[in-house]
C-alpha cells in the first residue's frame, strides 16, 4: 500500500483520499516549473486537476508574492488538498475550487496555469472509477484543456504542462492550433539508460525556438539520484542535501 503521506522539508502531502498519489514524475514537474518561474512577476496561478495539492505547494514554497487557485472534480481529493493547503506555511495564498474546469467563470486571468492532466486518452480503464478520472482522458481531453488554458490565460501567460513521452508531440499539435508554443521541454528517463518516458513542456504564445533538455532520475546503476535531479528537487525532498 502507498504511503498515506508524503513529507517534504517545507511541507506534507496527505493522499490517503486521493485516486493519484505523490509521485516522482510530478514532483520534477513542480520542481522545474518552479525553478522557470523563480524571480518572475507572476502574481496569480491556477492549477488544474490539483489532486493532493502537490504542484501549488511546490510553487508556492518557491514564490512568496503569488496566489495560487486550485481546481479540482473529485470532491474527497479537493478536500484533501485543502487539508493540505490549510496545514502548510502558505495557508493565506491556496485555495481549491470544487469544479468542473470547463466551467470555471472567466473573470481575471491568470498569469501562469500549471496541470498534471489525465494520461491515458486510449489505454485500458481500471475497475476503480476515480483512479480512472485521474489517469484517463475521460472528462477533459487534451483540446478541452487547452481550450480552458485559452479561456483563462493572460495572452502573455505561460503554462507548464506533464505529459507522457509518447503523446507529447500530438499535444504539441493541439496546442500550436490554438496558438500556443513550447518555450521550454524537459524529456524524462527513469535512469540513464532507461528511454524517455515523460515530457515537462512550458508553452505560451509567440515562443521562439523551445530550448530542449533531457533529465535523469536515477544514474546507470539504479541506485543513486543524478546530479541534476539532485539540484532540482534539493529544496523539497526531505534527505536531499
Amino acid at each position: 500500500m502507498p504511503n498515506q503521506y508524503f513529507r517534504f522539508k517545507q511541507f506534507t502531502v496527505h493522499q490517503e483520499a486521493c485516486a493519484m498519489k505523490v509521485c516522482t514524475d510530478a514532483c520534477l514537474q513542480g520542481a522545474y516549473t518552479a525553478a522557470y518561474l523563480r524571480g518572475s512577476d507572476v502574481r496569480r496561478v491556477l492549477d488544474i486537476g490539483t489532486g493532493t495539492g502537490l504542484l501549488s505547494l511546490m510553487l508556492a514554497q518557491e514564490l512568496p508574492d503569488t496566489v495560487f487557485n486550485a481546481v479540482e472534480l473529485d470532491t474527497a481529493a479537493a478536500g484533501q488538498a485543502a487539508a493540505n493547503f490549510e496545514a502548510s506555511p502558505w495557508s493565506e495564498r491556496l485555495s481549491v475550487m470544487i469544479a468542473d474546469a470547463r466551467e470555471l467563470p472567466v473573470t481575471e486571468a491568470y498569469d501562469f496555469i500549471i496541470t498534471n492532466p489525465p494520461f491515458y486518452e486510449a489505454a485500458l480503464k481500471s475497475s476503480d472509477k476515480l483512479r480512472n478520472q485521474a489517469m484517463h482522458t475521460t472528462t477533459l481531453d487534451y483540446r478541452a484543456l487547452l481550450q480552458v488554458i485559452a479561456a483563462q490565460l493572460r495572452p502573455e501567460g505561460a503554462f507548464s504542462v506533464l505529459l507522457p513521452y509518447s503523446v507529447f508531440d500530438g499535444f504539441r499539435e493541439l496546442a500550436a492550433a490554438e496558438g500556443y508554443l513550447p518555450e521550454k521541454i524537459l524529456h524524462v528517463k527513469q535512469s540513464e539508460n532507461h528511454d524517455r518516458f515523460r515530457t515537462i513542456g512550458i508553452f505560451r504564445r509567440n515562443a521562439g525556438m523551445a530550448a530542449v533538455d533531457t533529465i535523469a532520475i536515477r544514474d546507470t546503476g539504479h541506485q543513486q539520484y543524478t546530479a541534476a535531479f539532485t539540484a532540482l528537487l534539493k529544496p523539497y525532498y526531505l534527505y536531499l542535501t
